[in-house]
C-alpha cells in the first residue's frame, strides 16, 4: 500500500487513522505503544513519531510506503 504525502510530514498515529488501519486515534495510540508498529525496520514507540516520504511502516501484514 502507498501513502502520498500532503505535507512535509504526518504523525504515526493520524497515518494508521487516514489509512483505515485502525478504528480510532485511540486505538492507533495503543497499537503504537503497545509494539505493534515497524518503522523501517524497527519498532515504534512514539505516537507522534513524524513520518516523512521514503520511509514504510508495518503493521501486522500490511507495509505502507510513504511517497
Amino acid at each position: 500500500m502507498k501513502y502520498k504525502l500532503k505535507d512535509d510530514y504526518i504523525e504515526l498515529f493520524k497515518l494508521l487513522k487516514t489509512l483505515d488501519l485502525v478504528d480510532s486515534g485511540g486505538q492507533a495510540k495503543m497499537l503504537i505503544s503497545e509494539g505493534y508498529v515497524i518503522r523501517n525496520e524497527e519498532v515504534e514507540l512514539r505516537k507522534r513519531a513524524k513520518i516523512r516520504s521514503g520511509e514504510t511502516i508495518k503493521i501486522a501484514d500490511v507495509i505502507v510506503e510513504v511517497i
